[in-house]
């Protein structure tokens, strides 16, 4: 398997991979964090879809997606903490201020997992914020110490996954997914 990871910007297959199955659906369409939590909760049905169309078709584009050929088989969101809501989130401290990216949600499409994808993820959405120019990438997945994490809550890695793509430990957070505390794993790109 030769995975290819490459910006997302075919609205098409992000919303392969997160889009909803109904279009009148209210799911997150990986909008939870990307915009302000006031235009989140206001987003409803296939609008969701089409502020996603948006952010595909701007500049940087909202992630990066892995392909197994011609068929796209992941979903990572990075962009700038700047332009999303860790921003101003209060349990999820800053370490510095540089302006930093921020890696926030990993998807890996059923039949496709537990095959490295979400590895090739990680290093894709590095490749992709180093070519931005950013001076430091940002995790935030729980740690969970080995123990299984609920597959619905899984999206936002775990500490082990973060380590194994080069990563270390910056701060705690105060934020708890899934009963397991979130760290703040950073990598510098220097």
């Amino acid at each position: 398997m030769a995975i290819e990871v490459r910006p997302a910007s075919d609205f098409d297959d992000v919303e392969t991979m997160v889009g909803p199955k109904r279009p009148d659906s209210n799911v997150c369409w990986c909008l939870s964090y990307r915009v302000p939590s006031k235009e989140n909760l206001a987003l409803r049905g296939p609008a969701r879809g089409e502020r996603v169309k948006q952010l595909v078709a701007e500049v940087p584009p909202p992630g990066v997606l892995a392909y197994d050929g011609d068929e796209v088989v992941g979903w990572a969101a990075v962009h700038p903490r700047a332009d999303t809501a860790f921003s101003g989130n209060r349990k999820i401290p800053f370490v510095d201020d540089l302006d930093v990216w921020s890696l926030w949600c990993i998807r890996v499409r059923p039949g496709h997992r537990r095959t490295g994808i979400a590895h090739h993820l990680i290093a894709g959405a590095v490749e992709f914020a180093r070519d931005h120019r950013a001076p430091a990438i940002e995790g935030y997945p729980v740690d969970n110490e080995g123990r299984k994490v609920d597959l619905t809550m899984a999206y936002v890695g775990t500490r082990k996954l973060f380590e194994r793509a080069g990563f270390v430990k910056a701060a705690d957070t105060e934020s708890v997914i899934n009963g397991f505390p979130r760290v703040l794993m950073r990598l510098d790109l220097h």
